[in-house]
């Protein structure tokens, strides 16, 4: 049997932050980790992480590897790997991921899809042999 190291998201080590106070409006397109402490409305689509601090208040359509929201969150979101939603979070919207891990005291509603390594293989397959 073989475990696999458990991966470590690096929250910490952000790349672009739109600090508290700072309202902004369009499309973000990144390669590093995103932290929102204010307000963002949009979309947002990076390789890394995104962070939605305890006053951030996001209204977007999100696409990113992994994702913690400790504010507000308002849109559909998909996370490649994981979604943490701390006690301090609101996510109203739908949400596609491969984890999600939920604390106590934070709020969800909407809808959750998870999808596993092995479903999402057998999806590639049936699309290549579709073609």
């Amino acid at each position: 049997m073989v475990f696999k190291k458990k991966e470590e998201v690096a929250y910490d080590k952000v790349e672009t932050l739109i600090g508290a106070g700072t309202s902004f409006q369009g499309v973000i397109t990144a390669q590093g980790t995103i932290r929102i402490d204010g307000t963002f409305s949009g979309e947002v689509e990076t390789q890394a992480d995104l962070v939605v601090g305890e006053n951030g208040v996001v209204e977007a359509k999100v696409k990113a590897r992994n994702v913690l929201v400790a504010g507000n969150f308002t849109g559909d979101l998909e996370a490649k790997g994981k979604m943490e939603l701390t006690q301090t979070g609101r996510v109203l919207g739908d949400i596609k991921v491969k984890n999600l891990i939920i604390e106590e005291g934070a709020l969800f509603r909407g809808n959750c899809q998870m999808e596993t390594l092995q479903e999402k293989k057998a999806q590639v397959n049936t699309n290549e042999a579709a073609k």
